[in-house]
């Protein structure tokens, strides 16, 4: 008898350890029922430990270092648990891909030849990319301060604030100030470098004593400033060390901290090489500060400041000059930009825009392009609802709620619509029609850094014009996805295979016996029916879990004595379950029944009832008579790796059927020719809630021929 296991998870290590390990597994796979483990070693499974765990129906070892374990309903999730344990990151086994996979996956696909441009990107995006969640939080503070004001609460631009809301300012403005000194932290641990010195040396210019230079009140000696009739701005200079350092406020700075880190790296290095590795941590820092704080304040500083502002300045011409151009390039671009991970340059003129001008013009066209987004994983979750795809559904509601609450697209990006490539075209006609609205409107502009979600409209103005564009995104996304589908018409029958069998597991758990199929095998997983174990005899007995009449059919018409007649499939010669090669229907774990040589490739119905389940592949069909009989008809031994080739399916699910017609017509050659058996197989997958199944075997038949009675 089997033993239980420990709880969740148990049974997951119990069976790891049965197999040798994770270093032992080449690979693991499942089907409805089966774990398929292909082996290093063979020799290192404990077939008894295994055969002895709670959960494990049978244990299959098969030639080439393959083994089956036969778990049945609950096979996913055992699956799923392996899977996940930590020892297997080090196993033989590559795990599932995680939104992380599909997220490396994508950029190394974005690489170019040039080693060095790649390496300047992920720098860039490597300095912003840990910042998402405070960059957030700030978002959301202004969104709530916009609709206070929207709302006539407090207006945030008076002057004569209270000390209430100029704390509330305090409270998001806090990480755009400091901004620089976070991404100098960023920058420096992605170069390899000490980040508390990169992030020092960037506040050094960022101190009040900086910072009260810039005030020409000051009294300070040594402080000239001027105003720029054009502008209308204020520039200073201070005198230090007798040589000319031009001041600026770096508050919100990006592009300072990025080419300042870019230099203390080479700096920072050659000292490691200079000074003895005994005193790096006295040395190293100290002269890192000593040299880099003055070459920022003389000359990064002032370069960065010009090179963000030069590049605002490009973008507000090409705004300004051909908005419609702007508008519809805009959220065009995002789409490649962020799986890549090179949107951030465009983020930091953003903030630049800012800092500089007062407002940024590309977060309202970026808006066209979330929505769109947001609006494609609505459509999934449509149809997610619409398919009953339980796990599609779950994925879709937390990527929607965390794009339409919190602006961020990377859950809806990475968990789905990278996996499924007809979801990019129907999203850029979203990203499309809303970059064309915010264009022939005339533009929308925010005066804050905010990660466009429902909760930042108010941020936006005009409001009107910026609702108007990300409705329409939303919504035409939404649309194209849902009436045209994720998934191709092959990938949809395999989804709704597979979930037909999660369905079925579920039910097993509650005690219903149910037949179901995946893309590998059909199996009744009903609690009864998973007990099943060999027979001493040609008939598996158990206890009758109900009557009915004697001499009646399925179909309810007479039969040579009590019970009910299973016709042979296909002409062929009838065996035991036996003589039949798979180790699996050889234990009765799937029922009773009998295997047949077959005579020929034309496969029809034994018997009257409905089609529950026919497989997208063509190799296995399910079908339950008006009595609850549930029939399995299994063409070949794993013909499920022929993919449907040679398999011409003349029938569909929940089709009803009588005995005798078509189901299939099978290329038995092409079957040879794959190396696979032939053998077609029936069983009556609910055995064990019947008084007996006897098959008739050792003959010769035809097809439509009695091989099983059925007596209840």
């Amino acid at each position: 008898m089997n033993t239980p296991t420990a709880g969740p998870g148990a049974l997951a290590e119990q069976i790891l350890r049965g197999v040798g390990g994770p270093g032992n597994i080449e690979s693991l796979t499942h089907c409805a029922t089966r774990l398929r483990f292909q082996l290093h070693d063979g020799e290192k499974v404990d077939q008894a430990a295994l055969d002895a765990l709670g959960g494990v129906m049978a244990t299959v070892p098969q030639s080439g270092d393959r083994l089956q374990i036969v778990i049945g309903g609950a096979v996913a999730r055992v699956y799923s648990e392996i899977m996940n344990l930590p020892s297997m990151s080090a196993g033989g086994t590559p795990r599932p891909q995680s939104d992380a996979d599909v997220k490396a996956a994508v950029r190394s696909k974005g690489r170019g030849r040039y080693a060095w441009v790649d390496n300047f990107f992920e720098y860039l995006s490597d300095s912003f990319r840990p910042l998402m969640g405070v960059l957030l939080g700030s978002s959301l503070i202004i969104a709530i301060a916009s609709v206070l004001d929207a709302l006539g609460v407090v207006d945030f631009r008076a002057a004569d604030k209270s000390a209430t809301w100029v704390f509330v300012d305090a409270m998001w403005r806090s990480v755009l100030y400091f901004l620089p000194i976070m991404v100098a932290y960023n920058a420096a641990k992605k170069l390899k470098i000490d980040p508390w010195v990169g992030a020092a040396v960037m506040a050094a210019v960022m101190t009040p004593n900086f910072t009260g230079m810039l005030n020409p009140k000051s009294g300070i000696p040594g402080i000239t400033c001027t105003t720029n009739g054009t502008l209308g701005t204020q520039e200073c200079v201070a005198h230090v060390f007798g040589l000319p350092m031009q001041l600026n406020d770096y508050g919100g700075q990006v592009f300072v901290p990025l080419l300042m880190v870019a230099v203390l790296a080479l700096v920072y290095k050659g000292l490691q090489r200079i000074f003895p590795e005994t005193v790096h941590l006295v040395f190293v820092p100290f002269f890192s500060m000593l040299i880099m704080i003055p070459i920022t304040a003389f000359l990064i500083g002032p370069m960065g400041v010009w090179a963000g502002n030069g590049l605002g300045s490009g973008l507000s011409w090409l705004n300004g000059n051909a908005p419609i151009v702007f508008a519809i390039m805009i959220p065009l671009l995002y789409p490649f930009l962020v799986p890549l991970g090179l949107h951030w340059p465009l983020n930091a003129l953003m903030l630049v825009n800012i800092n500089t001008l007062g407002y940024d013009f590309i977060q309202g066209p970026m808006g066209a392009w979330n929505f769109a987004c947001f609006g494609a994983t609505a459509g999934v979750l449509l149809l997610s609802i619409r398919h009953r795809e339980k796990e599609m559904r779950q994925t879709s509601v937390g990527a929607l709620a965390a794009g339409l609450l919190g602006g961020i697209s990377e859950p809806s990006l990475y968990g789905i619509h990278l996996r499924f490539k007809r979801i990019y075209p129907r999203m850029l006609v979203g990203c499309l029609v809303g970059g064309v609205i915010v264009g022939v409107l005339g533009g929308v502009d925010t005066k804050a850094f905010a990660f466009t979600s429902l909760l930042t409209i108010p941020v936006f103005s005009p409001m009107g014009t910026y609702g108007i564009a990300i409705t329409a995104s939303f919504f035409v996304s939404m649309a194209l996805v849902y009436f045209s589908d994720f998934r191709t018409p092959q990938e949809r029958v395999q989804a709704n295979a597979e979930r037909d069998a999660v369905e079925a597991a579920e039910a097993a758990a509650r005690g219903e016996a149910v037949v179901v199929a995946d893309d590998r095998e059909l199996v009744t997983v009903g609690a009864t029916t998973a007990s099943t174990t060999a027979s001493a005899g040609p008939a598996a007995s158990v206890p009758a879990g109900s009557a009915s009449a004697a001499g009646t059919s399925a179909a309810g018409t007479p039969v040579a004595g009590p019970g009910i007649t299973l016709a042979a499939p296909v002409a062929g010669r009838v065996v035991g379950l036996d003589a039949v090669g798979d180790p699996v229907f050889a234990s009765r774990a799937l029922g009773e029944g009998v295997g047949i040589e077959p005579a020929d490739g034309h496969v029809v119905a034994p018997v009257d009832g409905e089609l529950v389940t026919v497989v997208s592949t063509g190799h296995a069909f399910g079908i339950r008579t008006a009595d609850g009989v549930e029939v399995l008809i299994h063409i070949g031994i794993d013909t499920v790796q022929m993919n449907g080739e040679g398999f011409d399916v003349r029938v569909e699910s929940g089709q009803r059927v009588r005995a005798g017609d078509l189901l299939v017509e099978v290329d038995l050659d092409a079957v040879r020719a794959a190396k696979h058996p032939t053998i077609t197989l029936m069983t009556v997958t609910n055995t064990a809630d019947l008084a007996s199944v006897e098959p008739h075997t050792g003959q010769d038949v035809a097809a439509g021929a009695p091989v099983v009675t059925v007596r209840r």
